[in-house]
């Protein structure tokens, strides 16, 4: 491992520099106009100038690989198997805090403006009224919800959440270039941020006096909690996300883990009564608060988008009735139009009697007869902008148009004015970037976050820094799109206000019966696609060892192990009704089983639901666990490639890191997973599914009376796909009978892959399970039932006359009593489900009748 003393060391590459680089009017972070590096940035550049380029390669790579085992990603859905990882430079941006102060001011002023201009929108209206803005630029707004007109929140505080952007102008003001208030993103990804770099450069971090995130969280908690205070002391607060398909859900998982509340989606929401409840495992419990991840429109079906996947129907309602509280509450991108900055300096001197603290950039609504005269005459150092945040338009840089295009966009403004902004451009300020094994210039911009406390507003000390992916790319505005940096505000003295929110005053017990119904439904099903994957690998891999095997398969012997694995992967017809050639040129299908993920029930088609069910439920999962699961994807992607022409050479050897990467898991489910719902469900799922492969695999193979050699050969073949062969010949010798190897998958319970090892099982998770609201005391419930007499019929049954052929050499005893067993389990997914996983009601009725009926 390198160490900065690598420097001195003769023959090394020399040391890295970065140099002042001019950018025409852009302000460069590092150098003041006299090449003179600034005091803040000195040991920051010292430090990592005096690293060897492989140094710094290497703690980059360390950096994107501690990123990618927290499961850092952003967009998944487009690729499952290879997610794009969030993008993090290994050098910090640095500021120092002296100057940070006056930020700080201008935001908590701007917070407190935004809050003011949210309460009159949907209050007294005397903007409009009074002539301070024009009434189009909120009711032509198609983020104005008329239905939140009169609605209040607790306190004086409605808007809880801001983040604006900022860039800095060629004298190093700070000005404002944008806002979110309606969810705003980028939180997560700044502790992020901070976590990574924190354990890179740890040395430097310390040194540095860098102030921490912490007491902003802690600021965030304590006014969610205050939120209900006139409700309850113990209020119920969870964070709401649209799902794995967002693009930031790995924010919202890892917000929600750090602030302690339950990740919930809409589907685990219900509203009845006119409040909102939780779906858990225990029944339905009473929500207070909502800190949303999820847009306005998207938060109820019934009131609002009727389209919406993510939404609770109802949920405006409740807001109404004051029964539940949303963070920040819906309406509220009302305030990220573009054409509402041309007016803020005059809403300042309105509501609090002083100028903009935080400069605001230059913006023109082209509403106005004016500002559209200014637009025409100045197109080339503006930004023309959608003036909602929901159109379709692209910013377009009048800079970089020629003649024909400026005429084009004109055309378009002054057909409709009112639906465009136009901004002064501010480049970006250039700060350095690791890239290509060399310190390089990029364009810049921070997103700065504040949250409500008490009667102000705090500041989050630092924020999320974002730069350009090339030189010449103007300012940055997506997330997604860009390289994020770590944003240091630097002192002389140690940050003493840091307080860890795990240093919590109390005691407090997250109830594990509040779990949501979906995060134990998905542990179920995560289980049992990982069962059900690693049962069809091990048949699969046993079949590729048998057909190349040094003794010669039988015809028979060969044609029963390619239908069970048809059976077993439920991919039919395949082999089931495969015609001679099928048979003797089996490597098309077996390759397709294997990497097809568009054939349900395939091994990369189960495995790929398994990391679905995973990412639903990422908040829960450990480190360890997630690690695996990019290994798991890594070999996902391997097969892809080594099977890219068909079957390669010695195929099974390919599945091996599968199965490796399975066991893995289920390891760490066994010695690391604390013993709660999710371990519980995780393992009902697991032992249900196999089970129920056992079953199919026992029907498949078994069931029709083979020849001898052959049946030797397919109960071998099955006993070494489940681990098992071994035991059966030290056990049995050389006697391949089938009561024999009945005996040990099916009522041996030393075998933790036998089907009674499996009910028992279940029998204990059952005990294990919280008390339903329907439960009644003394009383077997259904599933109880069905287990315990799936669980007896097993242990009553005679292998010898399960062994015993018909005139039609079939097994019918064994076909009868596997196809009892498997209905029975096939009936206890169902009542999990209908008791844990789906709560159902009745209708409700929507008005009750003051008279009577009988008048």
């Amino acid at each position: 491992m390198m160490n900065d003393s690598d420097t001195e060391l003769e023959g090394a590459v020399s040391p890295l520099t970065y140099l002042q680089q001019g950018n025409g009017d852009a302000f460069d972070e590092v150098y003041e106009g006299n090449k003179k590096v600034r005091a803040h940035w000195e040991p920051i550049l010292s430090h990592f100038s005096g690293l060897r380029a492989e140094r710094l390669d290497e703690l980059h790579r360390r950096a994107q690989r501690i990123l990618r085992d927290d499961g850092a990603t952003y967009d998944l859905k487009n690729d499952p198997l290879s997610p794009d990882v969030w993008s993090l430079d290994i050098l910090p941006n640095v500021i120092d805090a002296e100057a940070w102060q006056q930020v700080e001011a201008g935001l908590s002023q701007r917070a407190e403006l935004f809050n003011r201009i949210l309460k009159d929108i949907y209050g007294e209206q005397r903007l409009i009224k009074e002539g301070i803005i024009p009434p189009e630029i909120v009711f032509s707004h198609p983020d104005f919800i008329r239905e939140c007109y009169g609605i209040r929140m607790p306190g004086e505080k409605h808007l809880i959440l801001q983040a604006t952007d900022l860039i800095r102008d060629s004298s190093g003001h700070f000005v404002a270039i944008g806002d979110q208030t309606q969810t705003p993103a980028g939180m997560g990804y700044a502790l992020e941020n901070r976590s990574v770099i924190s354990r890179v450069h740890s040395k430097i971090f310390r040194h540095s006096y860098v102030k921490r995130h912490s007491s902003f969280f802690q600021t965030l908690r304590n006014t969610l909690t205050e939120l209900a205070a006139h409700k309850t002391d113990d209020p119920k607060i969870v964070v709401l996300t649209p799902g794995s398909t967002s693009s930031s859900y790995y924010e919202h998982t890892y917000l929600a883990n750090y602030l302690g509340y339950p990740l919930v989606q809409g589907g685990d929401l219900t509203v009845r009564n006119g409040k909102v409840w939780l779906k858990s495992i225990n029944g339905l419990s009473p929500v207070d608060v909502i800190l949303r991840r999820t847009d306005d429109n998207d938060c109820d079906q019934v009131e609002l988008s009727a389209f919406s996947m993510y939404g609770i129907p109802g949920l405006l309602e409740a807001v109404r009735s004051g029964n539940v509280i949303l963070a920040n509450p819906l309406g509220s991108a009302v305030l990220e139009s573009p054409a509402l900055m041309s007016f803020l300096p005059k809403l300042c001197e309105f509501y609090l009697n002083e100028p903009l603290k935080l400069e605001n950039v230059a913006s023109y609504w082209c509403g106005h007869p004016d500002a559209l005269a200014y637009v025409e005459t100045h197109l080339d150092s503006l930004i023309i902008k959608p003036a909602y945040r929901r159109s379709q338009g692209m910013s377009v840089y009048g800079h970089s148009l020629d003649e024909a295009g400026k005429q084009v966009i004109l055309a378009k403004i002054r057909e409709n004015p009112n639906n465009y902004v136009a901004q002064s451009y501010v480049p970006g300020s250039l700060i350095p970037v690791w890239c290509d094994g060399s310190l390089e210039s990029r364009p810049s911009l921070l997103k700065a976050f504040s949250v409500a406390d008490g009667e102000s507003y705090a500041v989050m000390p630092g924020g999320l820094s974002r730069v350009a992916d090339a030189q010449d790319d103007y300012v940055v505005t997506h997330l997604s799109g860009s390289r994020s940096k770590d944003f240091w505000i630097t002192a002389d003295k140690p940050d003493h206000t840091h307080q860890s929110l795990l240093e919590r005053a109390g005691f407090e017990l997250v109830q594990e019966g509040n779990l949501p119904s979906r995060v134990v439904d998905n542990f179920f099903w995560f289980g049992r696609y990982a069962e059900r994957a690693e049962m069809s690998i091990r048949l699969i891999r046993v079949v590729f060892k048998q057909l190349s095997g040094l003794e010669l398969l039988e015809t028979e012997s060969r044609d029963t192990l390619l239908k069970a694995v048809s059976l077993q992967t439920r991919c039919l017809p395949g082999f089931t009704e495969g015609d001679e050639d099928l048979f003797e040129n089996p490597e098309g299908e077996l390759a397709d089983l294997v990497t097809n993920g568009n054939r349900v029930g395939s091994i990369k088609s189960n495995l790929l639901a398994m990391l679905a069910c995973g990412e639903q439920v990422r908040e829960r999962l450990s480190a360890d666990t997630r690690i695996i699961l990019n290994r798991l994807r890594d070999n996902l992607y391997e097969i892809d490639r080594a099977f890219m022409n068909g079957l390669p050479e010695a195929p099974e050897e390919s599945l091996d890191g599968l199965v490796t990467s399975l066991l893995a898991l289920s390891g760490l489910s066994n010695e690391s997973m604390l013993r709660g719902h999710d371990w519980l469900f995780l393992q009902m799922g697991q032992r249900t599914e196999r089970a129920i492969q056992t079953v199919t695999l026992l029907k498949s193979t078994l069931v029709e009376q083979l020849p001898s050699l052959p049946q030797q050969q397919v109960l071998e073949s099955v006993l070494l796909s489940v681990e098992a062969l071994i035991s059966f010949r030290r056990r049995y010798r050389t006697k391949a009978r089938v009561p024999f190897g009945l005996d040990l998958l099916m009522i041996d319970r030393t075998n933790p892959r036998a089907l009674v090892y499996q009910i028992e099982r279940l029998r204990e998770f059952l005990d294990m399970l919280p008390k339903h609201q329907s439960y009644v005391p003394g009383g077997w419930t259904p599933e109880n039932r069905v287990i315990l007499k799936t669980l007896s019929d097993i242990q009553q049954v005679d292998l010898n006359a399960l062994s015993t052929a018909n005139d039609e050499n079939r097994r019918a005893a064994l076909e009868a009593q596997l196809n009892s067993v498997s209905a029975n389990l096939e009936q206890f997914t169902s009542l999990i489900a209908d008791k844990y996983f789906d709560h159902t009601a009745g209708p409700q009725q929507l008005i009750k009748p003051k008279w009577k009926l009988d008048v």
